[in-house]
This record gives structure tokens, sequence and C-alpha cells, in this order.
């Protein structure tokens, strides 16, 4: 006889691993399948910085989740404090308008003591010296509310989650492709595979991602421009489990017009590229455009990248680049600010032209508009307000502003040679719209039943983020509802 698993999740990244180790810690006998090779499973995990928002009160909050808690340098650090209310408001900041959402209340409210569960077994973190924090005062002050990553990024926290889930007895089982849902009488009862093979269980979680890796729906759902966005993660989230889900009933919801979309290196090699290591991959973002200006290919400025922390704005911003001429822009930067960008713009494989004079700079990048672009950069200089000192731990009201468009903050004349500019496109990283889910991650109906023993989480879940979101809510999201979902599968199958 077939054997039948107590609980089946589809999927392998953070979202999955934490709804394994929850059914895991219920006493349930978990598969866990994945359609990747062991090298590349780990889905969107693996392709981030590994950074996760979370409501804290104070500094001794986050003594609990450290992996070195002996640092010394945590003695002169200042983590400032992120109430849940500001979380909130930082979430209702990106909702276009709309109330905060039943998903980001659940998200908030169970932020910090998915963390402090997840260093329970094992998972810690590092605060985040080199991309939220500078020097002030002889104090390393935090910003924008986001201080701890996973060590080693994304790949460190995709490798401890699974580490927990091993030792709690899961089981996973690589290049093993999702292909249906199984149904009985209306109840889950396991999985089809792309074989047609079938393997048995009393409930199902999916958490295999969502559509961004699909052409043909993001065209679909997102927009016709969409088809030639570069997709920053894994080939692998190619809506399997959405589709399987609304075929069995699941109502469909979100915001699916939207999506995270991340300034990226216009010449990054696409996805189906296996060659490339998650640890390299991420490097060909581009998200300092707030140190610098952005302009595309007539010469103009369309955005104010000054407008808040990066933080806030960088999921909004690759979809701004995309929708230029020729889904192009360039990042301009000059000398005064090269240590202070982020680590990618150093990237041994980074593109980007270097002059010592803006005008030898512009007429370098391609398919740019050098006279208007010249005559941008020209009027941003004499703009400027030097009259307020530049502040980067602060929004320090430091402006500049362009054919009427400001920069709020952070404007720096660049007039300190050598001079470079970095091509970049927009890049898709996750899908907002999903399935409906009930605060326990059971997937409902169309009437807003529970499907039995159907339960999702991770980019599945929609109704999360609406019209962007503040940085590090995605990785926490997952871990939040994965462990709900692990949860209220281990408590439908013991009845």
């Amino acid at each position: 006889m077939d054997q039948v698993w107590d609980v089946i999740v589809v999927g392998s990244g953070n979202a999955a691993l934490c709804a394994g180790i929850a059914a895991c810690e219920a006493g349930m006998r978990v598969l866990m399948i994945e359609k990747a090779t062991s090298e590349m499973a780990g889905g969107n995990t693996k392709y981030t910085a590994g950074a996760m928002r979370f409501a804290y009160d104070d500094h001794e909050d986050l003594l609990p989740l450290l992996a070195d808690a002996s640092d010394p340098r945590l003695s002169r650090s200042d983590f400032g404090q992120y109430p849940a209310s500001k979380f909130r408001e930082d979430l209702l900041g990106f909702n276009l308008g709309a109330s905060l959402t039943p998903e980001q209340d659940i998200l908030v409210n169970n932020s910090y003591d998915t963390l402090k569960w997840l260093a329970k077994h094992g998972v810690t973190f590092d605060p985040i010296w080199s991309r939220q924090s500078f020097e002030k005062e002889g104090k390393i002050v935090f910003w924008g509310g986001l201080t701890l990553a996973a060590e080693n990024e994304g790949v460190g926290l995709f490798e401890m989650e699974l580490s927990a889930f091993n030792k709690m007895g899961g089981q996973i089982q690589y290049e093993t492709t999702f292909s249906d849902l199984l149904m009985k009488e209306g109840n889950i009862a396991g999985v089809v595979l792309e074989d047609g093979s079938q393997l048995l269980s009393k409930s199902v979680i999916l958490a295999c991602g969502g559509f961004e890796s699909n052409a043909e729906m993001r065209s679909e759902l997102i927009g016709s421009e969409w088809d030639v966005a570069k997709v920053r993660g894994t080939p692998h989230n190619t809506g399997d489990g959405l589709r399987a889900a609304w075929a069995a009933g699941a109502q469909k919801y979100g915001r699916f017009e939207g999506c995270h979309a991340t300034p990226m290196d216009y010449f990054m090699k696409d996805f189906g590229n296996l060659e490339i290591p998650h640890g390299d991959r991420k490097n060909y973002r581009k998200i300092s455009y707030f140190l610098g200006v952005m302009l595309n290919e007539r010469g103009e400025r369309f955005v104010d990248e000054g407008i808040d922390f990066r933080n806030y704005t960088y999921a909004q911003f690759g979809q701004a680049v995309l929708q230029q001429p020729n889904h192009r822009a360039w990042q301009f930067f000059d000398s005064k600010v090269f240590d202070l960008l982020y680590g990618e713009y150093r990237f041994f494989d980074a593109a980007f032209e270097e002059a010592d004079c803006l005008e030898d700079l512009v007429a370098k990048c391609e398919g740019l508009d050098g006279p208007s672009a010249l005559y941008t950069l020209i009027e941003f200089n004499a703009s400027v307000d030097d009259g307020t000192p530049f502040d980067p731990t602060i929004k320090d009201g430091r402006s500049g502003c362009t054919a009427g468009l400001k920069k709020t903050n952070w404007a720096q004349a660049l007039d300190t040679p050598p001079f470079r500019a970095f091509p970049v496109t927009g890049g898709i990283t996750f899908t907002y719209g999903g399935v409906k889910v009930s605060a326990g991650a059971e997937v409902l109906d169309q009437d807003g039943h529970q499907i039995p023993g159907l339960f999702a989480c991770g980019e599945m879940v929609g109704g999360v983020f609406l019209g962007g979101y503040p940085g590090g809510s995605g990785l926490t999201s997952g871990a939040v509802f994965g462990r709900l979902a692990g949860q209220s599968a281990g408590v439908f199958v013991q009845g």
C-alpha cells in the first residue's frame, strides 16, 4: 500500500521550510517536494540578502535573535526601535490608499514571535552592518527599521532552516515536479506529479512561489511590458501552485498588477543561465540610486531618488525603470559616494561607464540622449541645497531639482571625478496576487470556506502587499504564514 503522509509541502524556500518545521513540531510525518535539483533548491530565498523586517521595542529584543550576542560592536550600536505601529504605518504607505489588510495585520502581529521561534530552531541573525548602518559620532546608527539578516544572507537562511527541518525528521525529495492537487470527495488527498504518479497525504501546503518566472502569466496578469522583465530569482516559480489551487476552487485574491520590481543591471544574464551561483546573482541589483540620480534614455529624471530610504522605494523603482524607453535607465554617481555604494556596484561583472568629465561620460552611455542628459546633470548640480549637511542616516532634507522634479533628500552635486554611470532595467522578484487564506493559512474558496486539507504560504498568499513593500517584509511574511500553515496542518490532521 502506498505511504500516506500527514503533510506534503510543495516548495523548499523560506516559507516552505518554516511550514515544514512547524508541521514536524506538531508531530507530523512531513514530505517536502521540490522540482529543482538540490543545488538549485530554495526558491527565491537564496537570491535574497536574508534581511527580515519585524517589530521590536528596543535593543534587548534583538539579543535572543543574534548568532553572536558578544560582538563588541553591539555596545556602540544604536538600533533604535521599530514598534508594531511603525510597521503598520510603513505597510499602509504602500497600500495605494487602501486600509491595512487582514494579511498585513497577521504579518505585523506575528513578526517578532516568528523570529524568536526561528532562533529557537537554530536560525539566527547578524546585524546588517554594511548595508543598514552608518557610523556617526562614534555610534553605529541603524536606519529604516531593518536591522538583522541571516549569516551568509539568503543562502545561509535556507541552509539553517533546512538543517532544522532535517533534524526534526522532515524528508525532502528533489527533482520532483508538482503538477496538480489530488482531490477525493472535495478533500485534499495528495498531489499529482508531472509524470502522472501520485503522492498521498492527509494535507498539502502550497509554498511553491508566485508566477514571476512565467513570461506568459506576467504579461497576462501584470501587463504586456512585463514579458521582458529580468527575473531576479529562481527560474522555477512559474505559477504551478496557483493554477492548481484556482482549479480546485481557491479564491483568486490580491493585487495582481502589483509586484516587487527592483532596478537590476541591464546586462544581467537571464535566469535560465544556471551557471550564475545564487550568491552572485544578487549582485546584479542596483539599489544605491538614492546616492545619485537616475536618467532615462531621453536624458530626463523620472523618479524622486531621495523621496524615502531605499528600503521603501526599491520595490517600486524597478517598475518605474521598466516603463522608460527601451526599459532602461542610467544611474549616475561621482567619486564622493563610491565608498557608500552597495557592494554589488563593485561586483566583478558590474557594467558601468566611467569618465573624468560629465560630457565624456554621457557620450559613452549607449542609447542616451547625451546633450539632454548633460543639461539635466548641470541643472541638478546648480540646484543642490549646499546649506544643508549631507547625512545618509536620516532624511536630511538636502534637495535638488530638475524640470520641476525634486530630489527630496541626499542630493549632492556630481562634481568630483571620476564619474560613473550604471545601466539598469526593471527586474521582477516576486508577484503580489495569489490565493485567499484564513488567519491560519487555510486556503479559502469563493465563498470564504476552507478547502479541507489545503494550506498556502509565501508568495502564494494574496493581500500581503499591494503597491509595494518595506524591505525585508517578504521573507518575514513567508516565515509567518509558513509557520501558521504548518501549525494549522497539524491541527487538521489530528482532527
